[in-house]
């Protein structure tokens, strides 16, 4: 597979968007940080997709190191799509119909 051909469901782009505005309330800093670690784990799992460990319903997962989120993810056309930014904590499990 192609470094870099990564796609977002476009829940999984609203999990985004809520996990920085939550931060940027209380934190722009932080809202920043987030974001930046986000960018991070996208770009190590374009590189190699295979390297982080199998999840549920046939996804894998990367977990952020400073937030408590993961980013978990699937194989589907030859290319990459994340499926949820998640919580740990919160409503596990939400994004299995996706």
């Amino acid at each position: 597979m192609e470094p870099g051909s990564v796609s977002f469901h476009p829940d999984a782009i609203g999990d985004a968007h809520a996990a920085r505005e939550w931060y940027a309330l209380r934190n722009e800093v932080a809202a920043s940080a987030f974001l930046s670690e986000l960018d991070h784990a996208v770009a190590e799992i374009a590189a190699s997709p295979r390297r982080w460990p199998a999840y549920l319903h046939g996804t894998r997962r990367y977990l952020l190191r400073r937030f408590p989120f993961a980013v978990v993810f699937r194989k589907s056309q030859g290319s990459v799509q994340v499926i949820a930014v998640a919580h740990s904590k919160r409503k596990p499990g939400y994004w299995k119909a996706r």
